[in-house]
């Protein structure tokens, strides 16, 4: 079979090459979408920046999250609430002097780099990459418990905007609820594709839908429920999901019942990459997402991909050519994709791949903008 290496039409601008950038995260790299998202961005920015790091909590081989201190989340046995190690990452700040600063979530991560930059004198970016309010409203709906939640992350968003430059979203619902929040400035920035998804050669789509694929966290804003009612309803498609979380034994049971689901646990971004390839089709029917990274990938790969109007990829006008909107149930999107021609099922694929790759590049441009703006703007009032 023919094989596809994709090259970059844009040449790279070199105007950042004596900048140094650190990003500074709570989500440790490639467990969730915040994590994979300020991952990629740096991996692209090596080579075109003199200096890209990432201050975040760590998980060893083993499996042990590591930071300054790491507590169980309550709920969640895969996820861990993490305190920073304030004075290592002061002394970060004195030997890298970074020119930027991104603090990429709220929280004590958020607010410690915060609290820093403004003391050393670095203009920061803040990005908002979830919504709380909607993972409040799902998880613990009229509970106290939600109440103390909700407030935590307004307070700390809130200290966060009062003295950020911009804050950055990737959809524009969540701009706005940053907006209404408080933000000072809002930019509308896109999601990098992972060099692990967008680099290696790729198979053309074959236009069957033999094997579909979901990978994310399993949890209840993931809908996990559609994934298993497709699943029951094509006995001759295989399915499979891959991931952690709460609902990992809803998921064990299912892989159990049903003879044509794998349940392949936590990936690592390589395996995740091949798993990716190893289908013709991949499953996001979320809730809600603030935007939808794995399906992004998955089009870089040009696989047939169903995301449900729950995703914020699906805000953006020039990606949904190679997307399948679910629009009713993502059972029945599967029965309306099947019934339509192989051609026409590559046609989608195809356009997939196109513009997943000028999506990357465009959205490279879009960070090297702001943060030029960001720093020569921050001179200009402080000079």
């Amino acid at each position: 079979m023919n094989k596809i290496s994709i090259q970059s039409d844009v040449a790279a601008e070199d105007p950042l090459k004596e900048l140094r950038v650190l990003a500074i995260s709570d989500a440790a790299p490639s467990r969730n979408g915040a994590g994979a998202y300020y991952l990629d961005l740096l991996e692209h920015m090596k080579g075109k920046v003199k200096e890209a790091r990432l201050f975040s909590p760590t998980i060893n081989e083993n499996g042990k999250w590591q930071a300054g201190l790491v507590l169980p989340l309550p709920g969640d046995k895969t996820q861990k609430l993490c305190f920073p190690n304030i004075f290592r990452l002061n002394r970060i700040f004195k030997d890298m002097q970074p020119d930027i600063v991104v603090i990429a979530t709220p929280g004590i991560y958020g607010i410690t780099g915060a609290w820093l930059a403004r003391r050393h004198k670095v203009p920061y970016l803040t990005g908002m990459h979830t919504s709380f309010e909607q993972l409040t409203e799902l998880y613990w709906p009229d509970s106290i418990q939600g109440k103390i939640v909700e407030h935590y992350f307004k307070f700390s968003n809130g200290f966060l905007f009062k003295h950020t430059e911009a804050v950055l979203g990737n959809a524009e619902p969540i701009l706005e609820q940053a907006e209404h929040m408080g933000a000072p400035c809002i930019r509308l920035i896109g999601t990098p594709v992972s060099s692990e998804f967008i680099l290696p050669e790729h198979s053309p789509f074959p236009g069957t839908i033999n094997s579909c694929l979901f990978a994310g966290r399993l949890a209840k804003e993931k809908n996990i429920e559609a994934l298993l009612e497709a699943v029951a309803r094509f006995p001759e498609i295989k399915f499979s999901i891959a991931g952690d979380g709460p609902l990992r034994n809803d998921v064990e049971e299912a892989a159990e019942k049903f003879s044509n689901l794998d349940y392949m646990g936590w990936l690592s971004r390589g395996d995740l990459r091949q798993t990716v390839d190893a289908h013709d089709a991949l499953l996001l029917p979320s809730h809600f997402e603030t935007f939808g990274t794995i399906a992004l990938e998955a089009m870089a790969r040009e696989k047939l991909v169903f995301v449900s109007k729950g995703c914020g990829i699906t805000h953006w006008q020039s990606l949904l050519p190679g997307l399948v909107i679910i629009e009713v149930g993502l059972a029945d999107s599967i029965q309306a994709q099947l019934e339509k021609s192989v051609e026409e099922r590559q046609a989608i694929a195809r356009e997939a791949n196109r513009v997943a790759v000028k999506w990357n590049n465009d959205v490279m441009y879009r960070w090297s903008h702001i943060i030029r703006e960001t720093i020569a703007g921050y001179g200009e009032s402080s000079g």
